[in-house]
């Protein structure tokens, strides 16, 4: 009884290694790539404290900042949004959602942002906001979903709580060296409470975050005619250059850059690496700070600084 003669084996374990040495390489440039993306969308997001705080030295009210951020980011998003979102400007979120998700994260959320940065150092928007994010968004997912922290991320929160207490101990306390700062924290507080608000909802409606960028845009175009009649402007007053900073910067930069560089973080990282990029944001503006506006943080602010970078970087990990 004659046997079948088996074909060589070392032709398809040569063609598997082959097959392999590309999958491995391909799994790298990924995986390079989205270190990148997630590394410049913390630079871009850190910085913009720094910019936000130098708008006010530049004479720019909060309300010239915001409305030269959405018109920019609308007139850049508009090509896009013309082609994705039907019915315009809109899209799948409908009229409902997309007003509601506007007045959380929209033009209030900036005016808000840059309002605080008015009163407070940079790096104390860095630090509170992406700070009690999280915070919030435990508290309010226990209270409205039921969803239980697990003891790690509660002790991540619970660091993140004592750094944001340095802060406050910082601009409330005796030894407070700037006599306004603790307005620019409320401020701060309000932006994590309206975020963290946002994002429960964007969670809970299965929002995707390029049609919730483009619709937040786009409908905060509506409330900029409000915000100049009842707020200071000031744009004609103000040189060019400064003018073209917040426009580039906040508009281009932040409203269209970081949102590009950030979901395509989370596509070749998935989103739980992608987050753990948040905690380098209140390092890349403390140096930042330091460097462009003369603003060096106090022992206190450090260490506060760091019990919160500390606690983030806990409460991302944990599952």
């Amino acid at each position: 009884m004659n046997r079948a003669v088996r074909p060589p084996d070392t032709a398809p374990a040569a063609l598997v290694d082959k097959h392999g040495e590309t999958d491995h390489a391909a799994a790298r440039h990924r995986l390079w790539l989205g270190l990148g993306c997630g590394l410049l969308t913390s630079l871009i997001w850190g910085v913009q404290a720094v910019v936000s705080r130098q708008s006010v030295a530049d004479g720019l009210s909060a309300a010239d900042v915001t409305i030269l951020r959405f018109a920019v980011a609308s007139l850049l998003l508009l090509p896009l949004a013309l082609r994705r979102m039907r019915p315009f400007p809109v899209g799948r979120l409908g009229w409902r959602r997309a007003l509601v998700l506007t007045a959380l994260a929209g033009a209030p959320y900036a005016l808000v942002l840059v309002a605080g940065a008015a009163f407070a150092p940079a790096l104390h928007a860095s630090v509170i906001v992406p700070g009690l994010i999280p915070v919030m968004t435990v508290a309010l997912a226990f209270a409205v979903m039921g969803e239980r922290p697990g003891i790690l991320r509660l002790l991540g929160l619970a660091l993140v709580l004592a750094g944001i207490c340095a802060f406050g101990w910082q601009a409330f306390g005796p030894i407070g060296t700037q006599e306004s700062a603790w307005i620019g924290d409320l401020f701060f507080v309000a932006n994590a409470v309206l975020w963290s608000v946002f994002g429960l909802l964007a969670r809970r409606w299965g929002t995707e975050a390029i049609d919730v960028t483009i619709a937040t845009c786009l409908l905060s175009l509506l409330l900029l005619p409000v915000f100049a009649l009842i707020m200071p402007i000031r744009l004609g007053e103000v040189a060019w250059p400064a003018i073209a900073l917040q426009a580039v910067y906040q508009g281009a930069l932040v409203g269209v850059g970081a949102l590009f560089l950030y979901t395509k973080a989370v596509e070749l990282l998935g989103a739980a690496r992608a987050t753990l990029f948040l905690p380098l944001n209140p390092v890349v503006t403390a140096l930042a700070g330091a460097v462009l506006l003369g603003e060096y943080p106090s022992t206190i602010e450090v260490a506060g600084m760091l019990l919160v970078i500390a606690g983030m970087s806990v409460a991302l990990r944990a599952r």
